[in-house]
């Protein structure tokens, strides 16, 4: 019988404490991001729709404006007349789990993105600035070009995608409180001698570090190369 009664009551105590819950968070200082609380505070998704997405080249590159564009504008219909953000990226392939074979069980990608945000002027003024980087990878498919291919598109896609869902956060965090991170201080993979290779008239071959500063020949991998969206419009603002 009391089970009964507890059962039938249920729904209305998930609810109180459901509202006791979102009180409580409402009374800790949260607020939603895309949100607006009050006259003083700035619309975070109509600001967005003021942003233009300047130009990105490669293919690379596209996907990841796309998605901007998406994220920027919502569900609403953009009006681009605020702001300009332009938008550079890259991506690293690395081959790790390399076999006996010479094969690799694994391809890595590493994609980074710098972003600069600007206003629209005669003489643009830089506003905020910052960068994102994401990991992701496949397993190689062997004599399997066409899934190889596949496989490769699409891990550029969800690289491109989530760099795009990362600087748009970001650029929504600077409508809000005026913070961005700043200039990309990070340490960039550096270039260390190739001890196994035969020095050449231009001097000892080099090759790169891997994005977690480790030697190749120390973890079993190969870089494969790397691909950029950077054309140095940022330098001439």
């Amino acid at each position: 019988m009391m089970w009964g009664r507890v059962t039938r009551h249920a729904p209305m105590m998930r609810f109180l404490l459901g509202l006791a819950v979102v009180s409580s968070v409402g009374g800790c200082g949260f607020q939603p991001l895309y949100g607006t609380q009050n006259a003083q505070n700035v619309n975070v998704s109509r600001e967005m729709q003021r942003v233009f997405v300047a130009n990105i080249p490669t293919r690379f590159g596209q996907e990841m404006r796309l998605a901007l564009q998406q994220d920027m504008a919502g569900a609403d219909p953009e009006h681009p007349d605020g702001y300009i953000l332009r938008v550079n990226g890259s991506t690293s392939i690395e081959a790790i789990d390399i076999h006996r074979d010479n094969t690799s069980g694994r391809t890595r990608v590493v994609g980074n993105a710098n972003w600069h945000l600007y206003t629209v002027e005669a003489v643009p003024r830089l506003l905020a600035q910052g960068h994102a980087q994401t990991l992701d990878g496949f397993n190689p498919t062997i004599e399997q070009y066409f899934a190889q291919s596949l496989n490769n598109e699409s891990v550029q896609q969800r690289v491109a995608q989530t760099l795009a869902h990362s600087i748009s956060q970001q650029v929504a965090i600077w409508f809000r409180s005026n913070v961005s991170l700043g200039e990309d201080h990070r340490v960039k993979p550096d270039q260390v001698p190739d001890v196994d290779s035969i020095p050449t008239n231009r001097g000892t071959p080099f090759y790169r570090l891997g994005s977690d500063g480790f030697p190749a020949a120390a973890t079993g991998r190969q870089n494969l190369g790397s691909s950029t969206t950077n054309t140095g419009e940022d330098d001439s603002q």
